[in-house]
């Protein structure tokens, strides 16, 4: 537990925890108010197995860790299983743009289009492996979390 929550990055690592975080809440949401479009119908059309249950379950880790991420609890490890999505989402629907095969995609294929597509999942990865080498920073409830339990001795007699 200790690993997970030592930090001793800045303060100013708030503004990527609050980027990171954000975006990672707000799509777990947008996941369920609008399914079609970027829940279990985007999912299904992008080829993801069992759609109906992938969806939901991607939005609800999104949300969650979004907002663990957003408080700078549990940083480390909430950043985990959103590099892991930030990884599938680059190989299973923006890869497939530099072959031509993007069945989410509608314009001719390249890696000018690559890039362009996967500008925030690169952002978004590279933010969650930053906070996960750094931590959560100095305003964090994981730095507040760490100096509490730091500061309290045990009693010995």
């Amino acid at each position: 537990m200790t690993r997970l929550t030592t930090t001793s990055a800045p303060a100013a690592v708030v503004l990527i925890r609050f980027y990171v975080g954000a975006i990672f809440l707000f799509e777990g949401i947008q996941k369920f108010l609008y399914p079609d479009q970027l829940g279990t119908g985007r999912f299904d059309k992008a080829g993801i197995p069992a759609p109906g249950f992938v969806a939901p379950l991607d939005g609800v880790f999104e949300m969650a860790c979004g907002a663990l991420i957003l408080a700078g609890l549990l940083t480390r490890l909430a950043v985990i299983p959103m590099i892991v999505n930030m990884a599938g989402a680059l190989l299973i629907t923006k890869l497939p743009i530099l072959w031509g095969d993007a069945p989410l995609f509608t314009k001719d294929s390249g890696w000018w289009d690559f890039v362009h597509e996967s500008r925030t999942d690169l952002a978004m990865l590279c933010g969650s492996l930053f906070l996960l080498l750094v931590g959560a920073g100095a305003w964090s409830l994981d730095a507040r979390l760490r100096a509490t339990h730091t500061t309290a001795q045990p009693v010995t007699s």
